[in-house]
C-alpha cells in the first residue's frame, strides 16, 4: 500500500554506481534506423511486427475462404492451402505475438518503467532488431523460391517435413523456415539478455523487485522462459537443416518414399516433437505473461483501484513460468507416450490452472468496488478475462487424455488455441496501444473509431471461434483443404464454415480501421494531457511526452512506493505517483482548521 504520513519517509539508499554516458546520435540514420534507444527500437519492432502480422491476417482470409467456399478460388490449391497454415501459424505465434510483447512493449516500457535512462546493453539491443528483421525477410523470401514456403503444418512435425510429398519438402521452402527461426532466436537472445540485466542492474533508486509494475514482472518472467525455451527449438531447427541438406538422421527414422528406400535411418521423430512443445509450452506463456502483467496494470488504472493480492500476483507468474517446463507432452497425446507419461502430464496441466485462476480472482476482486471507466484499454482488458478464462476452460478438456485423444486433430484445438494464444493476447495488445499511445506520440487515438474497433473484434472473434468448438465435436478435422462428401460430417458443418468466413473478413477489416486510426492520430490526433489516464507508474512521470533521449531530466526519479496508489484515503488526488516524496503528497485538510 502506500504510506502518506509526512514524518515517515523511507530511507532511500544513494546510488551505488554513477551514469553511463548514453550514446547520442549523430545524423537521420542513426536517430531513426540504426538507433541505439530503447523506444525507437521498440516501434521498430512493433512496425516490423505488425506488417508480417498483416500478412499472417491475409492469409487466414484465403484459408477461410477456401473453407466456406470450397474450391471457388482456383488459385487456392491443396498444397498452397497447406502452405498457408503453416505460415499463418507460425507468423501469428513467434513473429507478431513474441516480437510484440517482448520487442516492442518490452522494449518500451521497461526502462521507463523501471526508472532507467536507456537498456543496459544499447548497441546489442540494436542489433537484435536487425537480427530480427533478417528472420522476418528470410521468412518472406519463403515465398518467392521454387515450390513456395513449407507446407508441414506451423509445428514442422518431421519426417513429412522434408520429404517431398510436403509442399516445400525438399526444396528451399523448409530451409529457409528453419533458418529464419534459428535468426529469430539469435535475436531474441540478444535482446533477452538486455530485459533481465536491466531489470536487475538498472532500477532507480527506491524500485525494489515487491516495487515494479506487474507489466515488468510479466515480461521478465517471460524472457527467462525464452531464455531457456527457445534453445530447444535452435538445436531443433539445427537439426533437422541437417537432416534436410546433409542427409543425417537426428529426425528421420528408415523410410520408404513412393517405393524408394531413402538413405535415413535410426532418427526419432518423436524427438523433435519433445523439442518442439519442450519449447512451444513455455511459448504459450512467453505470449502470456506479458499479457497477464499488462491487464494488471490497465485494470488497476481505469478503475482507480490498487491491485488486489500484488505478492500473490507476482508468485502466480513466477509459478506459471515454472510450471510451463513440466506440461509439454500434453501436446503429444497420440504420439504413443506411455499412459503413465499421460497420467503425469495431465495432472501438471490441472496443476498450472490454479496459479492462473489466482490471477483471475484477483483480477475480478481488483475490480470490486471500483471507479471502473469503461474506457476503451479497459473494455480490452475486461474482455482479455472473458476471453481467456473461456479459452482455459476449454484447455482443461483438451488436458485430460481421454478427452484429448478424439478432439486432437478436430477444429475444436483451432477453436481453443486461437481463443487462448491468439484473440486473447491480441485483445492485450490492443488495450496496451490504446493506453500507451498518448505516451508514445503525445496524442489519443480516436475514440469513436477505437470503439467501432473494440465491438466488431470482440463480438466477431466469438462468432468465429464459437461455432468451431461445435463444429470439432461433429469431427470436423483440421488442416483438411476440403471435406467433399465425408459421411460423418453433418450438412450444418458447411453452413457454418460459410458463416465463419463472413465472420472473419468483417473482423479483419475492423483491423485495417484501427490501422487507419493510429495513422491518422499519429499526425491529426487530439493532443493529449502529460498524464491522460492518471496513472502513477514511472513512465508517465517523465520532464516531456513522447519521453525524449535518457527518458527523465537530469537527475533520475526516486520511487517511494508501489505502482498502485490509487483513491488513497486522506489525499486531494486519487493517485499518488511513486516518484513523489511523502512530504509533497497533498493531504486533505481536517474539517474545521
Amino acid at each position: 500500500m502506500v504510506d502518506i504520513t509526512p514524518e515517515k519517509v523511507e530511507n532511500v539508499s544513494p546510488a551505488e554506481v554513477p551514469e553511463a554516458d548514453l550514446y547520442h546520435a549523430h545524423s537521420f540514420w542513426t536517430k531513426y534506423v540504426f538507433c541505439q534507444d530503447a523506444k525507437v527500437i521498440a516501434i521498430q519492432y512493433s512496425g516490423t511486427a505488425v506488417v508480417i502480422g498483416m500478412v499472417g491476417l491475409v492469409l487466414s482470409w484465403l484459408m477461410r475462404l477456401q473453407l466456406g467456399v470450397p474450391e471457388t478460388f482456383s488459385f487456392i490449391s491443396p498444397e498452397s492451402y497447406l502452405q498457408f497454415v503453416t505460415m499463418h501459424g507460425m507468423i501469428m505465434v513467434i513473429y507478431l505475438l513474441t516480437a510484440l510483447f517482448l520487442g516492442g512493449f518490452g522494449n518500451y516500457l521497461i526502462q521507463l518503467m523501471v526508472g532507467a535512462r536507456d537498456m543496459v546493453f544499447p548497441y546489442v539491443n540494436m542489433l537484435s532488431y536487425w537480427i530480427y528483421l533478417l528472420a522476418v525477410l528470410i521468412l518472406v523470401a519463403s515465398f518467392f523460391v521454387p515450390g513456395g514456403p513449407t507446407g508441414a503444418g506451423w509445428t514442422l512435425y518431421p519426417p513429412q517435413a522434408i520429404l517431398s510429398g510436403t509442399p516445400g519438402g525438399t526444396g528451399l521452402g523448409i530451409i529457409l523456415m528453419l533458418v529464419s527461426l534459428a535468426f529469430f532466436i539469435i535475436g531474441f537472445t540478444m535482446g533477452g539478455l538486455n530485459y533481465v540485466v536491466t531489470i536487475l542492474q538498472a532500477r532507480t533508486r527506491g524500485m525494489t523487485l515487491m516495487r515494479m509494475p506487474l507489466t515488468i514482472w510479466g515480461i521478465f518472467t517471460a524472457t527467462v522462459l525464452a531464455l531457456l525455451a527457445f534453445p530447444a527449438l535452435f538445436v531443433s531447427a539445427i537439426m533437422m537443416t541437417l537432416d534436410s541438406v546433409l542427409g543425417t538422421s537426428f529426425f528421420m527414422p528408415a523410410i520408404v518414399e513412393f517405393g524408394e528406400q531413402l538413405s535415413y535411418g535410426g532418427g526419432s521423430p518423436i524427438l523433435f516433437q519433445h523439442l518442439f512443445w519442450f519449447f512451444g509450452h513455455p511459448e504459450v506463456y512467453i505470449v502470456a505473461l506479458p499479457a497477464f502483467g499488462i491487464v494488471s496494470d490497465l485494470l488497476s488504472v481505469h478503475a482507480r483501484r490498487h491491485i488486489f493480492g500484488y505478492r500473490m500476483m507476482v508468485w502466480a507468474i513466477v509459478a506459471i513460468g515454472a510450471l510451463s517446463f513440466v506440461v509439454w507432452a500434453h501436446h503429444m497425446y497420440v504420439s504413443g507416450m506411455n499412459p503413465w507419461f499421460g497420467f503425469f502430464f495431465a495432472t501438471t496441466t490441472l496443476i498450472i490452472a490454479v496459479p492462473t485462476a489466482i490471477k483471475v480472482y484477483n483480477w475480478t476482486l481488483t475490480l470490486w468496488r471500483g471507479d471502473i471507466h469503461l474506457t476503451i484499454p479497459m473494455l480490452f482488458a475486461i474482455a482479455f478475462i472473458i476471453t481467456f478464462v473461456n479459452g482455459g476452460i476449454t484447455g482443461l478438456f483438451l488436458g485430460n487424455v481421454i478427452v484429448d485423444v478424439p478432439l486432437s486433430d478436430t477444429m475444436f484445438v483451432v477453436a481453443h488455441f486461437h481463443m487462448v494464444m491468439g484473440i486473447a493476447p491480441i485483445l492485450v495488445v490492443f488495450g496496451a496501444i490504446y493506453h500507451w499511445f498518448p505516451l508514445m506520440t503525445g496524442r489519443m487515438l480516436n475514440d469513436a473509431m477505437g470503439r467501432f474497433h473494440f465491438w466488431v473484434t470482440f463480438i466477431g472473434a466469438y462468432l468465429i471461434y464459437f461455432p468451431m468448438h461445435y463444429l470439432g465435436f461433429v469431427g470436423v478435422p483440421r488442416r483438411y483443404w476440403s471435406m467433399e462428401d465425408t459421411n460423418f460430417i453433418p450438412d450444418s458443418a458447411a453452413d457454418l464454415n460459410a458463416f465463419i468466413t463472413v465472420a472473419a473478413l468483417i473482423v479483419g477489416f475492423a483491423q485495417l480501421v484501427f490501422i487507419y486510426n493510429i495513422l491518422v492520430s499519429i499526425f491529426k490526433g487530439k493532443p493529449s494531457e502529460r498524464n491522460p489516464w492518471k496513472a502513477t507508474s514511472l513512465e508517465w512521470q517523465t520532464e516531456t511526452v513522447p519521453p525524449g533521449h535518457g527518458n527523465f531530466s537530469k537527475e533520475l526519479p526516486v520511487v517511494y512506493r508501489w505502482a498502485y496508489s490509487f483513491s488513497v484515503p486522506g489525499t486531494v488526488d486519487d493517485y499518488v505517483p511513486q516518484n513523489v516524496h511523502p512530504n509533497d503528497v497533498k493531504l486533505v485538510e481536517p474539517e474545521g482548521s
